[in-house]
């Protein structure tokens, strides 16, 4: 990243850590704070950094305010898209972010206030632990809004958390799933009565794992990470170049930009 681009990012995505908890803030309220791909390259790096930084024991995410936890890819990142090789890359680099998330050496806590969609949701599924206020809605709307589709290490991710038949309902449906629901099937694993409650019990909860043995907690995630079934992105390529390269996922974007119905033909 370039420096205007590094300043800006430091204000979008918030860092701070104070007595070995992380606090990682999505902070983008103007677009519900939708990640750019500077946003996902920061998340990345933290998730790096705490690979070497022993003083650190629980990572926490959060989105600011009380409207969303994050939104997903802010769309305008798709409008230079011109070839195959475009939708590719893009899923290719997000699944090397959230695989960096999801390998993070500590434990992962999402605090969810609000919509956690598409990108979103996908970032909580990496988490470790998901706790959402009532207020939480949960899903992937792809199919009412763009017309793309998940890649190979998402779907594999969704389907372990909630089973292939939930994520196909998920995404067939294109729903938000709220709190008390989505507690139910497993995308949130406890849910509290609003921000303030929140941001105490991620605090407590992370004080709480912060003291127990870290040995013990990553080799845990790593075994049950182990244990997924996984894909090669190679092996999905078709079905991205499927939809990203289509007529529909240009109708979806203009539509979506344009606040309009999108018109689908399925080509």
């Amino acid at each position: 990243m370039d420096q205007r681009t590094s300043a800006a990012v430091d204000q979008e995505l918030l860092y701070e850590v104070h007595d070995g908890i992380g606090l990682l803030t999505f902070n983008r309220p103007q677009a519900r704070h939708a990640l750019t791909f500077a946003m996902y390259e920061r998340m990345a790096e933290i998730c790096d950094a705490a690979e070497n930084d022993r003083s650190l024991k629980v990572l926490i995410l959060t989105g600011a305010g009380e409207k969303a936890f994050a939104a997903g890819t802010d769309i305008n990142q798709f409008r230079a898209f011109k070839s195959p090789q475009d939708g590719i890359e893009y899923e290719a680099r997000i699944d090397r972010t959230l695989t960096r998330l999801e390998r993070c050496r500590v434990p992962t806590i999402a605090a969810i206030n609000g919509a956690c969609t598409g990108g979103g949701a996908g970032i909580a599924a990496c988490c470790d632990l998901r706790i959402g206020t009532r207020t939480a809605k949960f899903g992937f709307p792809i199919a009412r809004t763009l017309g793309n589709c998940l890649s190979m290490s998402n779907l594999s991710r969704l389907s372990a958390l909630v089973g292939p038949a939930r994520v196909k309902d998920l995404i067939f449906t294109a729903r938000l799933v709220e709190a008390q629901e989505a507690h139910a099937l497993g995308l949130l694993t406890e849910v509290v009565e609003d921000g303030p409650a929140l941001q105490a019990r991620a605090q407590e909860l992370a004080r709480l794992i912060a003291g127990h043995a870290p040995l013990t907690l990553r080799a845990t995630k790593e075994a049950l990470r182990r244990l997924q079934t996984r894909l090669t992105s190679e092996e999905g390529q078709d079905l991205i170049i499927s939809c990203y390269t289509s007529r529909d996922f240009r109708e979806g974007m203009d539509a979506f930009l344009n606040k309009r119905p999108p018109q689908w033909t399925g080509e």
